[in-house]
């Protein structure tokens, strides 16, 4: 197939090499310069993802119209809060007949919409999937086994995503709800950002579970009610990926977390990075939704508090151990 990544971060570069390897011919759209010549000339994208070969079969570019041109299948990979302007400045060029691809994750902070709609939003009458699941763009991109959930309404587009990205080292399986999928990859960076300062406090092995274990429960109870169903979030997209976020060593929202923790201050703790920490925008965007559909985030609401509202981290984690006491189960 002919295949267009838009966005070549660290995780459009991976996408895109699982596509090349595959033996599909792939246009990456960078926004940088240097980006673009680095893939081009030296097969390497030293800014985000610095030490490994880019595929033969990946051409970049700096022209959105370019990378589109003829691709069968399209996979939108820019941060959350660009995705609507990224995916409207290209959407002139794009195939009637094109697969549309969403692997970013985030919920839209203006709109509150998942990702999968603001690209459907801007692009009608195309058939959308939404790829999630616990994937870190380092481990896919050295073939390390990793699978994923493709998510979309359409159940043969979903398959031809199946078909396009799946390998020895790569499984996609496929999924009916795309809202419990989507929902699952934008909260587990809060709850990412919530374990970070945790452990950036000293805090120990019990209180990571316990945060994970009802960050669950919270992402669980705001899915149900936007429509999802409760078994999407014992899945990929959900506890696979919340797990692999909290606790993984090369996760950016539990490092931002663990700054924070030590002392950091936001800006401090973002000062300098070319990488985006999707935790910290969807903490906004999170907590704006629960209260719109009137479900309880308490750690949504206490990563909000320290973030935004300058609460110490060790009093945002003395409060939710002292809410009124209640049932596990709601």
């Amino acid at each position: 197939m002919k295949c267009a990544v838009v966005g070549a971060g660290a995780w459009g570069t991976a996408l895109a090499n699982v596509l090349a390897a595959n033996g599909h011919s792939v246009s990456l759209w960078a926004r940088e310069p240097d980006v673009v010549d680095a893939i081009n000339g030296s097969r390497e994208n030293r800014r985000f993802l610095p030490g490994i070969c880019v595929e033969e079969r990946i051409r970049a570019t700096g022209r959105i119209t370019e990378a589109l041109g003829d691709a069968e299948l399209v996979t939108y990979v820019a941060p959350s809060h660009a995705l609507r302007e990224v995916a409207a400045s290209g959407a002139a060029a794009v195939r009637p007949d094109a697969v549309l691809v969403v692997a970013s994750k985030g919920i839209e902070r203006e709109s509150l919409a998942i990702m999968s709609d603001v690209v459907g939003e801007t692009l009608p009458r195309h058939p959308v999937v939404a790829l999630s699941g616990p994937s870190f763009a380092a481990e896919v991109a050295k073939g390390q086994p990793t699978a994923v959930v493709a998510a979309s309404a359409n159940e043969d587009a979903a398959a031809v995503v199946q078909r396009a990205l799946s390998s020895e080292v790569f499984r996609v399986y496929t999924h009916h709800d795309v809202i419990g999928v989507e929902l699952g990859g934008a909260l587990k960076n809060v709850m990412a950002v919530a374990t970070g300062i945790a452990e950036g406090l000293g805090l120990g092995f019990n209180s990571r579970a316990a945060l994970i274990t009802r960050g669950l429960a919270e992402m669980t109870r705001l899915g149900i009610a936007l429509g999802a169903s409760q078994s999407t979030f014992a899945g990929l997209a959900g506890l696979g990926d919340l797990v692999l976020t909290c606790t993984g060593a090369l996760s950016r929202n539990r490092a931002l977390g663990m700054e924070i923790g030590k002392g950091s201050t936001l800006e401090q703790a973002l000062a300098g990075k070319d990488t985006v920490a999707e935790g910290v925008l969807n903490t906004i965007s999170a907590r704006a939704l629960a209260e719109r559909e009137g479900v309880d985030m308490p750690i949504v609401l206490a990563v909000h508090r320290i973030l935004f509202e300058a609460q110490p981290p060790r009093l945002a984690i003395s409060k939710l151990m002292t809410r009124e006491l209640r049932a596990e189960q709601d």
